[in-house]
């Protein structure tokens, strides 16, 4: 240990596996760390009015000479003795943390599961996957330099304008990236990440204030393309043609299951095998958009489940070509079905809203298509649904209606199956009425009971 100069801190040699330090004579506390990548800091260490050990770093060698950094050391120490923790103070608000820095800490402090989201419950992976690309795609490139403390909602507003106007926009990326566009949908959603972001920044005491609380999101209308009678028969016959020229399995078996079951685009790709109970008529997803679910499924739906070559190595219904995951192209093939078919517009999404149109067609009341979706109704969650017999046959009815429009055609026993199994009374069923024949403009579902 001696006074800390050039000389001596020229002469400092880094470790290849650890920090090394060297301490001030003139000035307790002060001294130099050389870490393992050769840079070299000026730092003191203290202890707080609480008697715990800190440490804070002053300035890289080269930017300070020893002599301006003692002069600080000097200066920092004296305000420790008055009470002061100036470690703590820089940990606490940071006023010139930029948008970039708060992002990275979000997804930090996210991906390691110490940011809990609206349910009280670690954010999940899928949310942090889209909030990520936001933050990389819009967020980053338009504001990600600005300090969260000069921030206004101008900013922020102009930030959605930009996006909405497509100055975030990207072409497809090599590989599995996807695009970016822009447009009034992208810009709401990413001003959604935002404002949670720093929400939860601020809540923490990482900055001071929440800059985003207030800003007015762009209006999104909501999506209603559905397909119609016509347009079902087109794309039945389109993608039987495609099958017999070669067009990829998968990809079609997960297209006829999302408009059979309404699923979500990954609820049909990820559906693994144990999760499937055909006696019970339903999957048991043990983690969905608003958490774990009992969706029913149709006969027809069922089918096409079950139409699928189950591969030893694989859990999943959709494998993957190669690798252990599940498939992942469905768009793609989508999208090719519908331009041999001439149809435009068609998503994923649109298979699932079909389905539920179907289901409004046939009669069925909002409560009963929001339990074959999977929603929450009226603020009351799908835990609370129980598969019972009307659940079941209103699945049935919409994916055999669909099934018919595609061309798939059940069998008179396959429709009247279902109600057979799930009669409480087997006297009655002699004389039971055919499903033709039933008024189901009165099915309802109860969600806190279940009763039809």
């Amino acid at each position: 240990m001696s006074k800390i100069t050039k000389r001596s801190v020229d002469a400092l040699q880094p470790r290849p596996d650890r920090d090394v330090f060297e301490w001030d004579t003139e000035v307790r506390g002060f001294g130099i760390r050389a870490k393992p990548s050769g840079v070299k800091t000026f730092l003191i260490q203290y202890r707080n009015i609480e008697g715990r050990t800190r440490r804070l770093v002053l300035g890289q060698y080269g930017a300070l000479t020893p002599e301006i950094a003692r002069q600080l050391a000097r200066k920092k120490l004296v305000a420790v003795m008055e009470g002061a923790d100036p470690s703590a103070d820089r940990q606490g608000i940071r006023i010139g943390m930029s948008v970039k820095e708060v992002c990275d800490w979000y997804l930090e402090q996210a991906e390691a599961g110490r940011l809990l989201g609206r349910n009280r419950r670690p954010i999940k992976a899928s949310t942090l996957k889209s909030d990520r690309g936001r933050i990389e795609t819009h967020i980053k490139p338009l504001l990600g330099p600005r300090l969260v403390s000069r921030l206004t909602l101008q900013d922020i507003e102009g930030m959605q304008a930009d996006i909405a106007a497509g100055k975030s926009a990207r072409g497809r990326k090599k590989g599995r990236g996807g695009q970016s566009t822009g447009g009034p949908g992208v810009a709401s959603r990413a001003i959604s990440t935002l404002r949670a972001l720093l929400g939860h920044a601020a809540r923490l005491g990482v900055i001071g204030k929440n800059p985003a609380q207030g800003v007015r999101q762009l209006a999104v209308g909501s999506r209603k393309r559905r397909l119609s009678e016509d347009e079902l028969r087109r794309l039945g016959r389109v993608m039987r043609r495609a099958a017999a020229e070669g067009e990829h399995p998968t990809g079609l078996g997960a297209i006829r299951l999302m408009l059979l079951s309404g699923f979500r685009r990954m609820e049909a790709l990820g559906l693994e095998w144990s999760w499937f109970n055909r006696n019970d008529h339903c999957i048991r997803f043990p983690d969905t958009k608003t958490g774990a679910q009992i969706r029913a499924l149709g006969e027809a739906a069922m089918d096409c489940i079950e139409a699928q070559p189950a591969r030893a190595d694989s859990p999943f219904v959709f494998p993957a070509d190669w690798g252990d995951g599940h498939f992942i192209g469905v768009v793609r093939v989508l999208d090719r079905i519908c331009r041999k078919a001439k149809l435009e517009d068609v998503t994923p999404h649109v298979l699932r809203h079909t389905f539920a149109s179907v289901a409004g067609d046939l009669g069925f009341s909002e409560l009963t298509i929001a339990g074959l979706l999977g929603h929450s109704a009226r603020g009351v969650t799908q835990r609370y649904v129980h598969l019972d017999t009307a659940l079941v046959v209103a699945a049935d009815r919409v994916s055999m209606e669909i099934a018919g429009l595609l061309g798939w055609e059940a069998s008179p026993e396959q429709l009247v199956s279902i109600s057979d199994e799930y009669s409480d009374s087997p006297p009655a069923r002699a004389n039971q009425q055919p499903l033709d024949e039933v008024d189901f403009s009165a099915l309802t579902i109860d969600f806190t009971h279940g009763q039809t």
